[in-house]
């Protein structure tokens, strides 16, 4: 695949969120250090929709346990996809839609025309996002883009991102994860093993 990848912009909007989610709420490791799961679960899921332009929202216990629960089965969605069992990320996105109930529903922009949007059984922020991630990642797995979801390659850290990178080759979730990894291989090389 050449040239930049292309999501409209509500598309963007749920794998971005998917990203936050997965990366804020998921224990691992992140930028070489163990990450916990948050303590504060609404507190991290309304700095997920901050992150990527969202207003402050007020966000309910239950929908924070629902959304980091989600979050989850998310992860297993990108390092499915990351390392190229796309029919096992295909199976969990699938159950996903079936769980969040995602339904399409064509919704018109201000000022803009009209746009396929994926809604939960009904407004509740847990119930919007959840289905709309789903939606997402199936959006993404159903086209030639499932190689776009990663797991960031620097050691001890395994946040996810999603690759829109011209060349199809972003390996890491952050600029500082890389940096990280080639100041590594960098000592690495200048100070190489004593056998």
């Amino acid at each position: 695949m050449t040239g930049q990848v292309s999501f409209d912009s509500h598309t963007r909007s749920v794998l971005a969120a998917a990203v936050e989610y997965v990366n804020r709420l998921t224990p691992g490791h992140s930028g070489g250090a163990p990450f916990a799961a948050p303590a504060d679960e609404s507190q991290a899921v309304a700095d997920s929709l901050v992150a990527i332009g969202y207003p402050q929202p007020a966000v309910r216990a239950a929908d924070a346990r629902r959304l980091a629960s989600l979050a989850g089965r998310m992860r297993i969605v990108f390092e499915a996809a990351h390392t190229g069992d796309l029919d096992r990320a295909a199976t969990e996105v699938n159950a996903l839609l079936l769980d969040t109930n995602a339904r399409p529903q064509l919704d018109r922009g201000r000022g803009k025309g009209w746009s396929l949007h994926f809604h939960g059984p009904n407004d509740e922020l847990a119930n919007g996002w959840a289905a709309g991630c789903a939606a997402g990642l199936a959006i993404a797995l159903g086209s030639d883009l499932g190689g776009r979801l990663g797991v960031c390659a620097a050691p001890l850290c395994d946040r996810v991102f999603v690759d829109t990178s011209r060349n199809a080759q972003r390996r890491f979730c952050s600029p500082q994860c890389q940096s990280r990894a080639k100041a590594a291989a960098h000592r690495a090389r200048q100070h190489p093993p004593t056998t």
